[in-house]
């Protein structure tokens, strides 16, 4: 391959680059972003930077020095792609031709419909939306986020240490059931009310109050909680409209097997976009996680260089961490399958637990809540197995 281009410019696109020349490709490497910043790291959009804590260049994925070599263009997106004449088709006229394409556009925030032009209504994504965020913050008042999700309850914990009276809406009747189970669900999300935040579930929401700015959310039983800022976290969307008609096959994300590997030769697929293969669970997912956007993107690689004649490995299972009112919350593998769940240390009440999923008497998940130690052990003993 003479060229090879990455779309997509954040985490898992830079480990797609950095997978690249470790692998010994030494040819024209050409990172498409749709945003103007260089890599960055996301997970403390959402805490330290929030907060105040960090700055912008402490976000930076790329160490000092650092030269991959690169062409970056920044600031433009990928508005399709010609499968045949293998070019990638810009917003801004341009088009770049590659012999090997690395897909790796991640996700976008959704948002709540009706929400548009209204002063005060928030998702978090992306470096400028917390920007926004955190000089919002700063004012104080009432902050209602819509979702109880992780991205949610930590913006919910950041602005509680900040000082702003905080509620906190989920539609579902327990806040986290999908990823945790009903059970430790409901175990985490009481963190929220342990420091005095609101917490309402079993309600959706019907619209947003206010005119230019927002001053209210509107249940769908009847109710209003006054706000004076609303964070949207319900959720994200893959980034592939601009692969509509390229031949790329499209199922929630770019679908992917084992090792990456698109519909399309040359071309793979990684980070919050893809939807690959599991061998173990028999059906295609995404995981929209820090260290698959980090792990996977060098078997991908080694597929791409290959021409697909790679044996896929059994990808590690997904693994993801939360802050939030000073409780470290760890979790690794799926909940989802499990017959039971028992606390094995710790005690609930505490929010000091280990929980470990099982399906058939075997473990298949591990959650952690303030025992970094014993859930690293448990997380390297799940890895074992699934090897």
């Amino acid at each position: 391959m003479r060229t090879v281009a990455v779309v997509g410019a954040s985490l898992a696109g830079l480990s797609a680059a950095r997978s690249l020349r470790k692998q010994g490709y030494d040819g024209r490497l050409v990172v498409i972003g749709d945003e103007t910043h260089r890599p960055y790291d996301r997970p403390p959009l959402s805490k330290e930077f929030l907060a105040g804590g960090l700055g912008e260049t402490d976000l930076a994925l790329e160490s000092d020095g650092e030269d991959l070599g690169a062409e970056w263009l920044l600031g433009v997106r990928a508005t399709g792609l010609d499968a045949t004449r293998r070019a990638v088709r810009l917003a801004d006229g341009r088009e770049v031709r590659a012999d090997g394409l690395v897909i790796a556009t991640g996700a976008a925030a959704r948002r709540l419909p009706g929400s548009e032009g209204l002063a005060g209504v928030h998702v978090l994504r992306t470096l400028d939306d917390a920007r926004a965020l955190r000089d919002e913050l700063a004012r104080g008042g009432r902050l209602v986020v819509i979702g109880g999700g992780f991205v949610g309850a930590e913006v919910a914990s950041t602005a509680y240490a900040l000082g702003l009276e905080v509620t906190v809406i989920e539609a579902a009747p327990t806040p986290l059931a999908a990823p945790l189970g009903q059970a430790m669900g409901g175990i985490v999300s009481a963190l929220h009310l342990d420091h005095g935040v609101r917490l309402l579930c079993g309600v959706g929401v019907k619209g947003l109050g206010g005119e230019c700015r927002v001053e209210a959310v509107l249940l769908e039983d009847g109710r209003s909680v006054p706000a004076d800022i609303v964070v949207v976290g319900v959720g994200a969307l893959p980034c592939v409209d601009w692969l509509e008609g390229s031949g790329v096959t499209l199922d929630n994300g770019v679908k992917c097997g084992a090792d990456g590997r698109t519909s399309l030769a040359a071309v793979v697929a990684v980070g919050d976009c893809a939807s690959w293969y599991d061998p173990r669970a028999g059906h295609h997912r995404r995981v929209e996680h820090w260290t698959g956007a980090q792990e996977r993107p060098a078997a991908a690689v080694a597929t791409l260089l290959a021409g697909g004649a790679v044996e896929p490995g059994v990808p590690r299972p997904p693994y993801f961490w939360s802050d939030q009112y000073g409780v470290k919350i760890q979790f690794v593998g799926h909940a989802a399958g499990a017959d039971s769940v028992t606390v094995e240390e710790g005690a609930a009440d505490d929010r000091n637990v280990l929980a470990v999923y099982r399906r058939a008497g075997h473990p298949v998940a591990v959650l952690g809540m303030n025992q970094p130690r014993l859930f690293t052990r448990w997380r390297k003993q799940l890895a074992a197995a699934v090897s």
